[in-house]
């Protein structure tokens, strides 16, 4: 697919540390799997870096934009590549590219998805392209941050599951108020077992070398076949652009 230069539509403060950047596609369309990356850049800007799709294609299709989810310093910027997130401002995107997507063919069966931090971006994008489906799985959902305010699309996903479309457990690994209702600590056998819906789940895991290195041996525990088991970590995506 050629470069594109899109608009900055929209910017929302979803974190602390992050933003849900939409980019409008001015009614071109975008074909793209739910899992796959782009890289972005500004226009004159520092090389671009890569970043996960957070919609799904249907999402794209409906809102006729993308999204991403944009991790930012205390400057408020993403860095070079990227110096402004306002509004207006136009980001060339260059992709799609990425094999850590929905297998095609699958049957209807249950899924579980596990993130740390911003790897919940192409893990929102699956999410959204099951529940489309019209025999959505039972999926579950495990995410983890650093603190309750550090969890990205918290609400969103505490809807879905009071509504009964997904099975969430939350956790957090660094301070949290005593009102706090989640677990505390690091995604462990527990949590993972607490979400699993059914005896073997089609698992997606994305996030730090840490997270992705020690969720499948946990997961191996609870006798999922690594055959089951997809994984990308952060830097995945890095060492392709290397």
């Amino acid at each position: 697919m050629p470069l594109l230069s899109l608009p900055i539509v929209h910017a929302r403060q979803e974190t602390p540390r992050n933003r849900v950047v939409r980019l409008g596609l001015d009614g071109r369309p975008f074909a793209f799997d739910a899992g796959q990356y782009v890289l972005l850049g500004q226009p004159g800007a520092a090389a671009p870096r890569p970043y996960s799709i957070a919609c799904s294609p249907v999402q794209a299709r409906e809102q006729g934009a993308l999204e991403f989810l944009i991790q930012v310093g205390e400057d408020g910027t993403a860095g070079p590549h990227l110096p402004s997130l306002e509004d207006g401002r136009t980001v060339e995107v260059d992709g799609p590219e990425g094999t850590f997507v929905l297998p095609t063919g699958r049957p209807a069966q249950d899924v579980l998805l596990v993130a740390g931090g911003t790897g919940i971006a192409p893990l929102r994008a699956m999410l959204w392209e099951l529940l489309a489906g019209s025999n959505p799985p039972r999926i579950g959902l495990v995410q983890s941050g650093r603190t309750p305010d550090e969890l990205p699309f918290a609400a969103e996903f505490r809807a879905l599951a009071l509504s009964g479309r997904i099975h969430l457990v939350e956790t957090v690994t660094r301070d949290a108020p005593d009102s706090w209702q989640g677990v505390r600590g690091r995604i462990g056998r527990s949590q993972l077992e607490a979400a699993i819906t059914g005896a073997a789940p089609l698992c997606f895991v994305c996030g730090p070398d840490s997270l992705v290195e020690d969720v499948p041996r946990h997961l191996a525990a609870l006798g999922i076949s690594p055959a089951r088991i997809y994984t990308e970590h952060w830097a995945d995506q890095e060492r392709l652009r290397a």
